[in-house]
């Protein structure tokens, strides 16, 4: 398999060197804790090490977030962009794809953006907190069969099993399928305020931004936009998985494009989240809704930014940018 791109390929975003001015990283947003009436612990924390007395009473920073920052060269005369993940992923579904080629990330900065990305909120290096002393349940951890047929990768096998057929026209690199699976993380269903909160805390600390989300944090993005105007200054939301339900009383007035894949009507539960997000463009006029298959792109996944025409889809992306 090919790790660089095609040898004299010379459109933007694709070949030549990553030119940056600076990187780094940095945690925002977050809250701190007490927490008592809890039982010490004696443990073994290193092998043939001495026993230590763990006890979890006392302070903790929970809910905090952690980026990423890429600053292209030259500077820029443009907001820059932040890439949010989606469900039970981190910020490295935007780097190097599952079969490793060049991601989004690597697009972008070669175009000239300046580029963020997260791990949100209760992912990756954000951290975790105590369950079920801060956060009430468990995690959510998906299965490989339930990622291959909800990520619209082939079609839905028997019960606990992966079906072996991939879709006849799928875009996704099919023979990179588990190194897809190995970048999944556990995911919570209860901490959305949190995570919210921590996107609201990025934007805070890095101005007027460009929002490019996928999936859940489709939901996330939608809700800054809305509430935040005056730092999201676009959306592009690959498949969100839902239309958050908006406060009646305000407009959503953020440019905001949705890119939509393939193969949905094999799924029960795709071709109601499209009737959702539909309804959701008609009613706003800033919305522009792009069914790839309408447009003649067939095959593509709900992994958009992986799949084997990713980089002709970010294409699209930056144009719509651009104007």
């Amino acid at each position: 398999m090919s790790r660089k791109p095609a040898a004299g390929d010379a459109r933007p975003g694709r070949a030549g060197p990553l030119r940056l001015r600076d990187m780094g990283a940095f945690h925002v947003g977050g809250r701190e804790i007490e927490l008592r009436g809890l039982p010490p612990r004696e443990l073994l924390m290193a092998e043939g090490g001495q026993p230590v007395r763990v006890d979890p009473n006392g302070h903790y920073r929970v809910e905090q977030m952690y980026a990423q920052y890429f600053l292209a060269d030259p500077a820029p005369d443009r907001p820059p962009i932040l890439f949010w993940h989606g469900g039970g992923m981190t910020g490295a579904a935007w780097e190097t794809t599952p079969d490793g080629r060049p991601g989004w990330l690597h697009y972008f900065v070669r175009r000239g953006w300046d580029c963020y990305l997260c791990d949100a909120v209760e992912r990756g290096r954000s951290g975790f907190a105590r369950v079920p002393e801060v956060w009430p349940e468990a995690p959510v951890i998906q299965t490989a069969e339930d990622i291959y047929e909800r990520f619209r990768i082939g079609q839905p096998g028997e019960a606990g099993q992966r079906s072996s057929q991939p879709y006849a026209n799928t875009r996704f690199p099919v023979e990179a399928f588990d190194s897809l699976v190995r970048q999944m993380v556990p995911r919570w269903t209860s901490t959305d305020a949190a995570v919210l909160a921590g996107y609201l805390a990025l934007l805070e600390k890095t101005g007027p931004a460009i929002v490019v989300c996928h999936s859940q944090a489709g939901v996330f993005g939608l809700r800054a936009a809305h509430a935040r105007p005056d730092l999201v200054r676009a959306v592009v939301a690959l498949e969100p998985a839902s239309i958050p339900v908006l406060e009646s009383h305000r407009p959503y007035r953020v440019p905001t494009l949705v890119v939509m894949g393939d193969n949905m009507d094999t799924d029960p539960r795709w071709p109601r989240m499209r009737a959702r997000i539909r309804g959701f463009a008609d009613a706003h006029d800033p919305v522009r809704l792009l069914s790839l298959p309408e447009s003649g792109i067939a095959g593509n996944s709900h992994m958009l930014m992986m799949d084997r025409n990713s980089l002709e889809i970010a294409d699209i992306v930056h144009e719509w940018l651009a104007g």
